[in-house]
This record gives structure tokens, C-alpha cells and sequence, in this order.
């Protein structure tokens, strides 16, 4: 695909004016305290796999509204002292899978706890097992206009949520060095690692990779590919709707998100990417409220660095822990 969007030279200072509602940091606030308050266990059961090398267990934890939500926790074989940790969340469409397609963080000598994304896990990899039990309004196909009549009922209100709530619960477990939690997430998994960022205190670092959710206003409609399209699709049907949705959008976006994040961060982009433009990663690394780095993948589309940038990643990551 040829570049489409802005020169690298104009992405490095490209910082754009994003809307943030008056109330952002009270709904995010009220939002994780009423998680909090409404309880749940969170257990972890050794899970019978053929790996001799990772430990895995299968981890339900409280998110939304107490809601269970499914994670693996994998570790290395017989690991006895606690483990820096790594939450991972989740590329769109796809859930936590099978402990085997997942064996690198553990294998580097990290807890690793991969998040399931209620009601996904459909659409890719080895599948997902976490519902979301609440209804929303008229929608397109897909997650992205679930409930985006009101910031209280949207979709990525219960993934955000579920996404702080993982990192407490990781927390608990023993095998985890609490103090010594990192999060990442490549596309939407990205940027529901920037919500967390801004959401959770004290993690040791946040990844990036190609992250989706920033900059609603440009991503809409200047890709014509999805995620981002099934907005613009609603709003081919709803005219008039724009106002509202664009309302809603606000109180989850990355570029927001990145401003109330302060841990040590390394993102990705790819100067090719159609479905995550390179302006809205950018919109969200220039106006990062902590250090940060980011990798430009020059040539790739929104596959970015793949294992490359693992390896970047894993770089970072030992130097922080």
C-alpha cells in the first residue's frame, strides 16, 4: 500500500487539539470505584496442558459490574519466587485462545495473564470464553458502536474496566511481584493497554504496539477500512447522530488516555497501516504524559514489527524490572 497519511517528519510534531469532556476523569473514577466495590473472587486453577515448560492456569477475575472474566496465567515450569508480569490484552475479534499460542513472555521468565475481551473471540485464533451479558442499543456489526448512544452504556466502557480490573487481580496472585506489573497489546489490545496505563497506578511499563482507539475524529472516516468504518457506516444510517457519537467516543480515547498515563512507555506505528492510520498512533505518542519511544516500522502495514518488535519489547522491559 503507498504512504497515504503525513510525512514522518510531520507525525514526529503532529499533536493535534482532541475534545476532552469536563467529566472525564469523574466517569473514569466512578466507573473503576464501582467495579471495585462490586466485588468477586478471583481464582486460578492449574489447567492440564502438554507444556513442560510454562505453568498455565486458568484465571477468572471480577471486572465490569463483577462480571467473571476468563485469563490464562502462564509461568515458568516450577517458578517459586514472584515474577515481574505482563497483562496482555487482545487484538479485535480475538480471545484469549490456547496457553500454547502464547508462550513468550513466560518463557523470558515472566508471569504473563492474557485477558479474554468479552464478547469476542470469534473472529481469529483459538476462540474466547467470556460473554458480555449487557445489552445495548441499535448498532452496526461489529463492537465498535455498541451502546455509543451514551458513554455509560458503550462497549469499551466494560473492556476498559475489565482491563484495570485484570491488573488488580494479577496483583493478588502469588506467583506476581505486584510491584512489578507491566501491560501491552497489539491494535486493540494497544489501546486498551493506553486505558489502562491512565486507569491503573504504579505499572512499571506500557507497549503499544499499533494501537487502535486514538484520535476518533481523524480515524473515522479517513479510513474506509474496519474497525474504525463501522462507525461511519452507523452513521450513514443515523444522520445527525454525529454529535452524539463523537460525544460518547471522547471518554475513550487513546490520545485522552495517553495524557493521564505516566509509566515508562515504548509504542509501535507502521508508516503503511490502513486500518490504524499512523497520525492517530501519533496523536497518541506525542501527547504521552510519561517517557516514551516509539518504533516506526517504515514498510509494514498494521502488521508492524510482529517478533521484531517483541524482542524490542522484551529489551525494554528487563531494563525496567
Amino acid at each position: 500500500m503507498p504512504r497515504f497519511d503525513l510525512s514522518l517528519a510531520d507525525l514526529e510534531s503532529y499533536s493535534p487539539d482532541i475534545g476532552v469532556p469536563d467529566d472525564f476523569d469523574a466517569f473514569w473514577r466512578d466507573t473503576i470505584a464501582s467495579a471495585r466495590a462490586a466485588g468477586g473472587e478471583v481464582t486460578a486453577v492449574r489447567a492440564s496442558t502438554p507444556l513442560r515448560t510454562v505453568d498455565v492456569f486458568d484465571v477468572t477475575f471480577p471486572g465490569f459490574a463483577g462480571d467473571p472474566i476468563s485469563a490464562w496465567l502462564l509461568v515458568p515450569a516450577g517458578a517459586e519466587q514472584p515474577l515481574p508480569a505482563v497483562v496482555e490484552f487482545l487484538g479485535y475479534g480475538g480471545g484469549r485462545g490456547l496457553p500454547v499460542e502464547r508462550l513468550a513472555w513466560a518463557s523470558a521468565g515472566y508471569a504473563h495473564l492474557v485477558m479474554d475481551t468479552r464478547g469476542q473471540g470469534s473472529h481469529w485464533g483459538g476462540g474466547g470464553s467470556t460473554p458480555d451479558p449487557h445489552g445495548t442499543g441499535a448498532s452496526a456489526a461489529g463492537f465498535m458502536t455498541r451502546g455509543i448512544d451514551d458513554p455509560a452504556d458503550y462497549y469499551y466502557r466494560r473492556v476498559f474496566t475489565d482491563a484495570v480490573r485484570a491488573v488488580d487481580a494479577v496483583r493478588t496472585l502469588p506467583q506476581v511481584d505486584s510491584s512489578r506489573v507491566a501491560v501491552t497489546g497489539t491494535s486493540q489490545g494497544g489501546g486498551i493497554a493506553l486505558a489502562a496505563a491512565a486507569l491503573c497506578d504504579d505499572l512499571v511499563a506500557v507497549m503499544p504496539d499499533v494501537p487502535f482507539l486514538c484520535h476518533f475524529e481523524r480515524a473515522v472516516g479517513f479510513t474506509d477500512r474496519d474497525p474504525y468504518h463501522e462507525v461511519v457506516r452507523y452513521l450513514a444510517v443515523h444522520r445527525g447522530a454525529q454529535e452524539r457519537v463523537f460525544g460518547t467516543l471522547s471518554y475513550f480515547d487513546g490520545a485522552t488516555m495517553a495524557t493521564r498515563a505516566a509509566a515508562p512507555a515504548l509504542f509501535s506505528v507502521a508508516l503503511l497501516d490502513p486500518i490504524c492510520p499512523p497520525s492517530t498512533v501519533f496523536a497518541a505518542f506525542n501527547r504521552y504524559g510519561g517517557d516514551a519511544r516509539i518504533e516506526v516500522y517504515r514498510h509494514n502495514e498494521h502488521e508492524g514489527g510482529q517478533a521484531h518488535q517483541w524482542g524490542v519489547q522484551a529489551e525494554f522491559l528487563a531494563g525496567l524490572v
